[in-house]
């Protein structure tokens, strides 16, 4: 919904726009392209209907032609055959909603759709007893539901974009400012074996990508998969990608399974070959996923990006920007570089009481923790999210605080071996394929780095040899 307008005055304008009375109006999530708020929609006849709208925030023609792109993409995927919710309500695309007396108070770049029951929550899908049914049978869904997207014709929606895939991490990075050698060595990577077997990732685009099919924009019942979310990413490509992404990382949450941590490989490709899905190597699986972790790394800095900017100031998108350095670790994982075990651990530092008295810096940050904790446990639905999401950042800052200097120091030291000043010289070196020759001594020591970034950012997310 519009961001601009009060929860009443969003909860009139819906009433108004679908007819009948408009109940339990609430925020879901605040994301950096839209906002999702659910409601009841109650009409004339007493029946009430819980419902979906999704607003994008950038409204205007690039926020309307994105919402009319979904609308389509939706009704194409459900003719498909793919489980999705149902388009209820949409602006008039071919009315002026922008300003004057007929303007949509809703901004004209918004759908709303059924609201399904389900779980989204990858912690609770992939460990939860309730969801036990739900994951053994999600894989072979997945397979048939990515088999049914893949069969929506690309001329069939309009304004459908077509993808290069080697034309989306570092431009954004570039734009965004940010230096990251991992992520420029994972890029000459993928250039250097791009698939080329006449329908792999160097193929024209072929077919409709959903773009950001994975554990999350997954709605999931008791039966398993009921919901196709999120399919604001779509675009023509190849139909591999989108199974790369399902399997990458970043996706598992912790769980075994390769695919969404709830599944394997073969079972998915098994599954999404005998709904009708052309065959895909396994390699080419692999080149897919080496992709969606270097794309996923250049995303989360894009959504840091938009609470450094002022865009919108949020605890959730400011703590994300630390995230990159998990994709950077899932990156050398994939590649085979082989875990930094014999580099000397980080220790706290040391040194004189600064002259700002106590409590320290550390001090301070530790009570304020010791406080969110105590909201927690009070807080509930998105208000117990961002408490966690804020505890997070806090125990980030704390190990920065305690270790960041002998981490800075052990960087420093690796550069200097690679033979350079800084990570911009080497992330330049890297681009101009410079240092293709020296992969065996350049990976290890941006993976050494990568795993000290998550001694501070993320602990728990290496393994413990590596810990």
């Amino acid at each position: 919904m519009s961001p601009r307008l009060s929860t009443q005055e969003q909860a009139a304008a819906l009433a108004a726009r679908l007819g009948g009375s408009v109940h339990d109006l609430h925020r879901l999530s605040g994301g950096a392209s839209r906002v999702t708020s659910a409601f009841d929609l109650e009409t004339a006849d007493g029946a009430t209907r819980p419902l979906i709208v999704q607003m994008d925030r950038a409204g205007g023609a690039p926020g309307r032609a994105k919402a009319r792109l979904e609308q389509g993409l939706l009704e194409a995927a459900r003719r498909a055959g793919v489980p999705v919710p149902e388009v209820v309500a949409a602006p008039d695309w071919n009315a002026d909603t922008d300003a004057g007396e007929g303007a949509d108070p809703l901004g004209g770049a918004w759908l709303v759709v059924e609201r399904l029951e389900g779980e989204t929550i990858p912690r609770k899908i992939l460990r939860d007893p309730e969801w036990a049914a739900a994951r053994r049978v999600l894989t072979a869904q997945c397979g048939r539901a990515l088999a049914a997207v893949h069969t929506i014709e690309t001329a069939s929606v309009a304004g459908l974009p077509a993808a290069d895939p080697l034309g989306d991490p570092l431009p954004l990075l570039d734009t965004l400012g940010e230096v990251r050698p991992a992520l420029e060595l994972g890029v000459r990577w993928l250039a250097a074996h791009r698939p080329d077997d006449g329908a792999g990732a160097g193929a024209r685009p072929t077919v409709t990508v959903h773009g950001d099919f994975r554990n999350g924009n997954l709605l999931v019942g008791p039966g398993g998969l009921r919901g196709v979310l999120d399919w604001e990413l779509a675009h023509a490509g190849d139909p591999a990608e989108d199974i790369g992404w399902l399997c990458a990382p970043a996706w598992r949450f912790g769980g075994p399974g390769e695919v969404g941590g709830f599944g394997s490989v073969a079972e998915l490709l098994a599954a999404y070959e005998e709904a009708g899905g052309d065959a895909v190597a396994p390699a080419r699986v692999h080149w897919w996923q080496v992709y969606a972790t270097v794309k996923w790394a250049a995303i989360c800095a894009l959504q840091a990006s938009v609470h450094l900017g002022g865009m919108t100031r949020s605890v959730e998108l400011a703590a994300i920007g630390r995230r990159v350095c998990e994709s950077e670790w899932d990156l050398f994982v994939l590649l085979g570089v082989p875990p930094p075990v014999d580099l000397p651990e980080p220790v706290a530092a040391a040194g004189a009481l600064p002259p700002f008295g106590r409590p320290t810096a550390a001090e301070l940050t530790e009570a304020v923790r010791e406080y969110v904790e105590g909201q927690m446990e009070r807080g509930e639905g998105a208000a117990g999210f961002e408490a966690r999401v804020a505890r997070n950042a806090l125990g980030v800052v704390e190990r920065e605080l305690r270790l960041g200097p002998s981490i800075s120091a052990a960087h420093a030291a690796r550069l200097a071996g690679l033979g350079f000043a800084d990570d911009l010289a080497l992330a330049a070196a890297l681009r101009a394929g410079e240092l293709d020759a020296d992969w065996r001594r350049v990976a290890p020591a941006l993976a050494a780095s990568a795993r000290d970034q998550l001694r501070v950012a993320n602990p728990s997310y290496l393994p413990a040899a590596t810990a």
